[in-house]
């Protein structure tokens, strides 16, 4: 009777576990799926977009809180640009300047919430090269270790 228990718990615990696993596939735990719904070039492309809509509000004379808005929703766009430790750097750089914009337009200085939006753009586009350049990084640093795995030399 102990044994019947044992294996009726073990096969009801195997066919929940089965069930939940399949019908939750689509669901990604843990800190590495947080943000990476995109690639960071895609993110870059979302942030730069929605810089771009902020600066179009703004000569648009839209009120602040649009404005507002489309900085917040920036800043949190750029949470997907995910690539190394030199990009989060520079990404953070321009988060600044993002944030000194909505500051600038809650004091209501449009002109100089555009310059930091302006400079926002341009570090974001700056981000672009240096994913590129960290691709040829790594391959020029795998190079030299794949051929001392494999006892080889570059031609």
């Amino acid at each position: 009777m102990k044994l019947l228990k044992s294996v009726a718990m073990a096969t009801t615990l195997a066919l929940s576990l089965g069930t939940l696993s399949t019908a939750n596939a689509d669901i990604c735990l843990g800190m590495a799926c947080m943000y990476n719904r995109m690639t960071p070039i895609e993110g870059i492309d979302a942030t730069l977009g929605q810089v771009g809509e902020a600066l179009k509000a703004i000569n648009d004379k839209a009120s602040g809180d649009v404005i507002i808005g489309n900085i917040k929703d920036a800043l949190a766009l750029s949470k997907e640009i995910n690539a190394n430790d030199k990009v989060d750097r520079n990404r953070n750089r321009a988060n600044d300047s993002l944030k000194k914009a909505r500051s600038d337009v809650k004091n209501g200085d449009l002109t100089k919430a555009t310059e930091h939006l302006k400079e926002a753009e341009q570090r974001f586009a700056e981000l672009k090269g240096m994913i590129d350049l960290t691709l040829d990084d790594r391959v020029s640093q795998q190079t030299p270790m794949i051929n001392r795995i494999l006892n080889t030399s570059d031609r």
